[in-house]
Parts: C-alpha cells; sequence; structure tokens
C-alpha cells in the first residue's frame, strides 16, 4: 500500500515488553501491505549510562571515542528488535547507521547529515525486509563512526523518508501526540490534531520535547509529513504539516525552557563596531545567542544583555572578560524562557498584552522579551517558569 517509516524512542523500547509491544505495532503496519523501515534509539537511558561510564574513565575523552561509545547503545536496540520481529515471523534485517547510507560531516558527537546513499535499504525493501536501522548515527569520510547529538534518531527517521520518498513518517514516543502544554505539569493541556512545521519548529526549539528541531527543519525542506503518536496507546496522534491558509489566529502551545542563562555587559564602551567584536568572539567559539537587548548608550557607555544555553553562560563570560576591560560582566543561571507559539499573530493585535497581563496577574517579572510572526518569549526567573507556563495556557487555551 505504501512506505511507511517509523521511529521508536528509548522509552518505547526500555525493556523487552516494549521491544515486543514495538515489534507488534512494525509487524502490524506491514501486514497491511506496507513497506516498512523503522529508525530505533537506544534503550531507556543507556545513552546516559554510558556517557557516565565514560566519565568514570576520562571525563575529558576524545570526541571521536565518544562516538565509538555512544553508537553501541542503538546497535543493542536494533538487534533486539529483529529479534523480535523475527519471533513474530516477519522477514527482517538489520542495519547500522553507515550500512543503511548515512554520510556526515566529522563534527564528533554533534555531526550533520551530508547525503544518504539509500541503494542498500532500497534493496532490502525491494526483497520484502523490514528495515531495522540505528537512529543518530552515520559515518564520516574518514570511515569512523559519528552520532547526531540529541534527538538524533528523529532527524535519521525524517531524512531516510526524505530519500526513499516515503508515503509517512511515524515518530512513535511515550506521549498521544503534540500538546498546547507538557500534559504533565499542565492540567487543561490539549493534544493537538495537527499543527503546522512552522510552529512545530518554534515549540521544539523553545523547550518543546516531543520531536527534534532539526528533523522538523528536514522534514518542511523535503515535504514529510510527520506523525507524532504514542507507542502505548494506540490513537490517532498529531500530523505536523504544510501550513493551510487561514485567517484565525490559534496559540498552538505554551513552553519553558532551563536550559538558560543571561549574559550582561555592563557599561561596556560605546564605540562602532564593540557589538560585532562580542557576538564574533562568541560565534568564533560556536555559542549561540538567542534573545539580545542593547540600551541606549549614555556617559559613553551601554548595557548589552543576551541569552544563551546554561551550559554557555560561565564560558561566555569568561571569554568577555579576557576581552573587555572596565566594565562589569554578569552570568544569571536562575532564569528560563517562557513562550508561545501561533501562526497569525502578528495580524492579531492584543496577542503579547494578553500573555503579560496573565504574568502580570500571578505577579512575575518579565526581564527580557523576544517576537517574531508566530512567537513571543520572556525570561523570567527560574523557578516561576511552572506558574508561567499555567498561567499563560490559561489565559489563551482556557477550560472547555
Amino acid at each position: 500500500m505504501g512506505l511507511i517509516v517509523q521511529k521508536f524512542g528509548g522509552s518505547s523500547v526500555a525493556n523487552a515488553e516494549r521491544v515486543m509491544n514495538v515489534a507488534r505495532i512494525v509487524t502490524d503496519t506491514y501486514k497491511q501491505g506496507n513497506d516498512v523501515v523503522v529508525v530505533v534509539s537506544a534503550q531507556g537511558d543507556t545513552t546516559d549510562d554510558l556517557i557516565e561510564k565514560a566519565n568514570e574513565i576520562n571525563p575529558n575523552a576524545h570526541k571521536r571515542e565518544m562516538d565509538q561509545l555512544l553508537a553501541a547503545g542503538e546497535q543493542i536496540s536494533i538487534s533486539l528488535l529483529a529479534m523480535a520481529i523475527e519471533k513474530i515471523g516477519c522477514p527482517v534485517i538489520s542495519l547500522l547507521g553507515w550500512q543503511a547510507g548515512f554520510n556526515t560531516n566529522s563534527i564528533h558527537t554533534a555531526a550533520r547529515i551530508k547525503n544518504i546513499k539509500p541503494n542498500r535499504l532500497q534493496a532490502e525493501i525491494a526483497k520484502h525486509n523490514i528495515v531495522v536501522v540505528a537512529g543518530f548515527q552515520g559515518i564520516n569520510r574518514y570511515d569512523d563512526l559519528t552520532t547526531l547529538g540529541r534527538g538524533g534518531s528523529d532527524t535519521s527517521a525524517v531524512a531516510i523518508a526524505a530519500a526513499l520518498k516515503a508515503d509517512k513518517c511515524q515518530i512513535f514516543t511515550d506521549v498521544e501526540g503534540v500538546y498546547t502544554a507538557d500534559p504533565r505539569k499542565v492540567d487543561n493541556a490539549k493534544k493537538l490534531k495537527e499543527i503546522t512545521y512552522d510552529e512545530m519548529l518554534e515549540l521544539a526549539t523553545l523547550g518543546a520535547q516531543v520531536l527534534n528541531n532539526r528533523s522538523v527543519e528536514m522534514a518542511k525542506k523535503y515535504g514529510v509529513e510527520l506523525e507524532v503518536l504514542s507507542s502505548l496507546n494506540p490513537i490517532p496522534g498529531t500530523i505536523v504539516k504544510e501550513a493551510a491558509k487561514m485567517e484565525k489566529m490559534l496559540i498552538r502551545g505554551v513552553t519553558k525552557d532551563k536550559d538558560v542563562a543571561l549574559v550582561s555587559i555592563l557599561k561596556v564602551q560605546d564605540t562602532p563596531g564593540i557589538a560585532f567584536k562580542i557576538f564574533s568572539k562568541l560565534s568564533a567559539k560556536n555559542i549561540n545567542v538567542d534573545i539580545i537587548l542593547q540600551s541606549f548608550g549614555r556617559d559613553g557607555t551601554k548595557d548589552i544583555v543576551f541569552s544563551v544555553s546554561k551550559d554557555n553562560g560561565p564560558i561566555a563570560k569568561e571569554l568577555l572578560e579576557d576581552m573587555l576591560d572596565n566594565c562589569e560582566i554578569v552570568c544569571n543561571t536562575d532564569v528560563a524562557k517562557v513562550s508561545i507559539v501561533g501562526a497569525g499573530m502578528e495580524s492579531h493585535p492584543g496577542t503579547a498584552s494578553k500573555m503579560f497581563e496573565a504574568l502580570y496577574e500571578t505577579n512575575i517579572n518579565i526581564q527580557m522579551i523576544s517576537t517574531s510572526e508566530i512567537k513571543i518569549s520572556v525570561i523570567i526567573d527560574a523557578e516561576d517558569a511552572d506558574r508561567a507556563v499555567s498561567a499563560v495556557h490559561k489565559a489563551f487555551i482556557p477550560n472547555d
């Protein structure tokens, strides 16, 4: 009937019972007449356990050796799942990332996919085999193993779906789809039937953990229709696809991200090119900057405040202290970013004020604000993050 790519995360294959459950989902899809390629993550906390083992031996191990180690997690998963599918009685073969044709650059532990040569995948599909592929990994031009970073199995699945022109890419998780907020934290969180690529990309980037943002970018680029659904509860999930034409503005989700640090440069000299010097220095060290706020100059100085990931906060502070004289640099890691996402915000006045009102009524102070056509983000104290999400969610998505 079609070609379906299915991806299962670590929680979906965490133990023998769940591996057999995944095998039943896969074989049921196959028995309906579909060709099936399955992408699997490492079981449960295997990746974290491997990192811990490495740190016990050498906390500063070369990233090439980390990739050699971390790639083993997915190899275990694909072998066990293939054995389970074989037990059910369907033809199956497991492939490592390089066997499936994944070629990447050479940035170990955070590699990017350069291309996929799907010859082996196509050959196995032609034999009517279910193909089980190790996600999160590939090989570089030196024939060294590489891994794609956190969430890399999502990206692997979408890349395969794009290369094979699959009819659908299903991302199975431990939740039933994409929600307007984390259903474990917000009682009234609602599951969405569908969401656009752009909205899903913003949610993923802003802290929603249901999909990796790189996978959404790739799905949009190649027109891969995604479905996010539960591996534990067989009900329809959330479809991620191209936007339909609409005039109505809908808030699709409220997210929080605690992986944030604020770096403040106080009384920096107000001279031409100073911003370029600061941010080019950070860029050279691969430090990604998100929100930036600059004050008006006064007495020949100005303040510059920006946000980075929590780990990069102290690094950025140290770099800038070595670079800048006669100014104070402060790093605050006790902050969080809370965001709303929804298409059509730009043409619907009052959205920002409604969000700010909800925070005001909950006595939450806003430190920084960032906006785009489909999102509004605020930086607040980390301890207020959960209350902020609940208040803003209630304002835009009230109880039925």
